[in-house]
């Protein structure tokens, strides 16, 4: 899978305030049919394209709650989630844990998005 895929995939996840969807957004930016990229990416990482954007945009919420002092409101309005509950949900959903519980635990390793 190309590495521009990739790249293009890990900066709509940081990308901050309001974003067009995924889909559109790979389509655009690859000049390709989102569903056959959506089935090529499947193939070889063995998730989808949106648990990936997932998992990716959790780390980097996981990054903001060590790393700075913005509370889980500013958090979810920078990086575009439509309220703190849902950032809250989605969060405890992969982690296992809400934010202010993963903050509460101190910092924490970091995990290189290129791992994932």
């Amino acid at each position: 899978m190309s590495t521009h895929f990739f790249q293009w995939s890990l900066k709509w996840v940081r990308s901050e305030g309001e974003r067009p969807r995924l889909s559109d957004y790979l389509s655009c930016q690859l000049s390709k049919d989102y569903s056959a990229l959506s089935k090529l990416f499947s193939e070889v990482k063995g998730i989808t394209i949106e648990r990936f954007a997932i998992i990716h945009r959790i780390e980097y919420v996981k990054e903001l709650l060590c790393y700075s002092q913005l509370s889980t409101s500013e958090i979810a309005y920078r990086l575009g989630y439509s309220s703190p509950a849902y950032l809250s949900s989605q969060f405890k959903q992969v982690t296992g844990m809400t934010p202010k519980e993963f903050r509460e635990l101190g910092h924490h390793e970091r995990i290189s998005l290129d791992a994932l």
